[in-house]
């Protein structure tokens, strides 16, 4: 019961602090009277988003399906990698180049690639999105697996514990905090990813959305997508926190 009460405290805290921002916001926007092709009031931007909630909605739904398949596809992989680097000495020669690789490279600059070779569906999306969670997932999981206390591996080596049953039954349960910091930045940088994809080459999503009412100077518009974003991503982090808190229930907050 604390924890709950604890969680919605927190969550009233950021609403209001949210609509302080958005009042400050429209206060600015009524005294300077910037234009709307300039910077819209909030008001504008939620009336354009309450007329366009169908057509936002529509263009929602691909959006979020490659963000959740991304982060699902993502942490997968990610996990297995780094299971891998920490379990096989030999993989680790091999696969940190390329999980420093994936990184090196800009995202902006290889999308463009991912549209041609996958082309334009969903799947150049998805693998925009994965590239982008690969690092955190991977990186917080395996350092989570090295740095194992000391104590519990000698209590299991007092046990007479085989090598896999300390990986196992001791390092990946003692990783598993680390692995769900990593889920919270990859729950807050998946939906950047479906969007850079759908900005690249697309022609449905909150990006496509997004691109074409900047190229008609309908920012009102524009803005009432990028909320849209901001409130899926604000949903994805929220539920994939709460889920991890459930899960590792022995982690310290």
């Amino acid at each position: 019961m604390k924890n709950y009460l604890l969680q919605i405290t927190r969550v009233m805290r950021s609403c209001v602090v949210i609509l302080v921002l958005l009042l400050l916001w429209q206060i600015a926007n009524n005294v300077f009277q910037f234009p709307d092709y300039i910077l819209p009031s909030p008001l504008a931007i939620f009336k354009t988003w309450a007329q366009q909630w169908n057509m936002i909605a529509n263009q929602a739904i691909p959006t979020i399906i490659e963000t959740l398949l991304g982060l699902f596809l993502g942490c997968l992989l990610g996990v297995i990698a780094a299971l891998c680097i920490a379990y096989f000495r030999s993989t680790r020669h091999w696969l940190l180049p390329i999980l420093l690789l994936s990184q090196a490279i800009p995202t902006f600059a290889i999308a463009p690639l991912l549209v041609i070779w996958f082309g334009y569906g969903m799947a150049s999306k998805i693998a925009c999105t994965l590239i982008m969670l690969f690092f955190p997932i991977t990186s917080n999981f395996y350092d989570g697996l090295r740095r194992t206390p000391a104590e519990y591996l000698d209590l299991a080596n007092v046990m007479h514990a085989s090598n896999w049953q300390i990986f196992l039954k001791v390092r990946i349960p003692a990783a598993l905090p680390s692995l769900a910091s990593g889920l919270k930045i990859a729950a807050t940088i998946a939906p950047i990813g479906a969007i850079v994809g759908e900005w690249v080459g697309s022609s449905q999503g909150l990006g496509y959305l997004m691109l074409n009412a900047n190229a008609r100077m309908q920012i009102p518009l524009m803005f009432a997508a990028l909320f849209t974003i901001i409130v899926l991503t604000l949903l994805l982090y929220f539920i994939v926190d709460i889920g991890t808190k459930k899960l590792i229930y022995w982690q310290k907050e």
